[in-house]
């Protein structure tokens, strides 16, 4: 009859054994020390200053006192190493790697993970819930390649869903960039997580859109009129219009409202102005009624023909714009003729 157990190596109490209180003491700091094994770490060489009762799984190559150990266990008990013999297929926890590691015979390997592994729900230093399946906090997140490129793949169900990253403040959407609902890729914006503005869109074609960017074009409407020196006119329609421009506040006498700039920024002005007859005509673009921002002149003989003159100048949102006149002439306005033209520079 062997005089250990066959896998732990117990000693077995024999028949007429002195001091048998020994042997079951050794049996059971075996069993102390193996049982539910937990390694405070794997190291080749004794730390400084062990804990009673901690054990450290010895790795090659193993120097000092754990000399011709690697591959076993080193226990401190009552305050000496005793060591025992891994196993191939013991599993333990390892404390300073905070992962269970398993011995391959060898060496202690860490334990891997069921492949492939399926989770519902997966969180890393965060909670999971059935609409963030994954969640991570984090101060940063990577991504890395195996040797070549890398792609980060965020697949809808259809053109009709939505395929998208969300960046948020307190939860709360402030930017989001991807498919929304079509097969075009954009860009939109939100102050508070509920409106929301369309920034940049990207068409199939390659086309680029810029539906936010303030542009437009704006007249009085289509008629013939001689307005006299000094006097003022505005606007009353738009042949286009991008971005918020307004018209407000009425130039009385003069025809027309003032455009209201919607957004600060650098613009790009341009004055056309037809003049079918004239003895000397000029056009001034005022900024809040007082300030000229660009003046247009003629004289008699560009009658009937078409001047057009652009500025770019720094406008802020709320300033208006409208236009003076000087000399004598009879001036064509509407679309196309006599109209004022702005356009945001990004």
């Amino acid at each position: 009859m062997s005089e250990t157990s066959p896998n732990l190596e117990l000693p077995y109490l024999m028949p007429d054994q002195a001091q048998k209180h020994v042997t079951h003491n050794e049996a059971l700091q075996r069993l102390d020390a193996l049982t539910q094994i937990i390694l405070a770490d794997l190291l080749p060489a004794p730390p400084a200053n062990p804990a009673e009762g901690a054990c450290y799984a010895v790795i090659a190559p193993a120097t000092g006192s754990w000399q011709g150990r690697a591959g076993q266990i080193a226990c401190l008990i009552d305050g000496d190493w005793t060591f025992f013999s891994a196993r191939p297929g013991w599993i333990a926890w390892s404390l300073a790697g905070r992962r269970p590691v398993w011995f391959d015979g060898s060496a202690w390997q860490p334990l891997p993970l069921p492949s492939p592994l399926v989770q519902d729900m997966l969180g890393a230093g965060a909670t999971p819930d059935t609409t963030n399946r994954l969640a991570i906090s984090s101060e940063a997140s990577l991504f890395n390649h195996r040797g070549a490129g890398h792609q980060l793949k965020i697949n809808r169900a259809d053109e009709q869903a939505t395929a998208s990253l969300l960046y948020q403040t307190g939860f709360s959407g402030r930017a989001e960039f991807g498919l929304f609902g079509n097969a075009n890729f954009g860009l939109k914006m939100s102050p508070d997580g509920t409106a929301w503005k369309n920034a940049i869109q990207i068409e199939t074609n390659g086309l680029v859109r810029l539906p936010a960017r303030p542009l437009c074009r704006t007249h009085l409407n289509a008629q013939t009129a001689s307005p006299a020196n000094g006097t003022v006119s505005g606007f009353q329609s738009f042949s286009v219009n991008q971005g918020g421009f307004q018209l407000a506040g009425d130039l009385a006498p003069g025809p027309g409202l003032k455009l209201v700039v919607p957004a600060s920024g650098l613009y790009r002005l341009t004055l056309s102005l037809l003049a079918l007859t004239s003895t000397g005509h000029g056009a001034t673009v005022l900024l809040n009624g007082a300030v000229a921002l660009l003046n247009l002149r003629g004289n008699g003989a560009l009658a009937s023909i078409g001047q057009s003159m652009s500025t770019m100048v720094a406008l802020n949102g709320g300033d208006t714009l409208h236009i003076q006149h000087s000399g004598v002439a009879q001036v064509d306005f509407g679309p196309g003729k006599t109209e004022l033209m702005a356009e945001f520079l990004p």
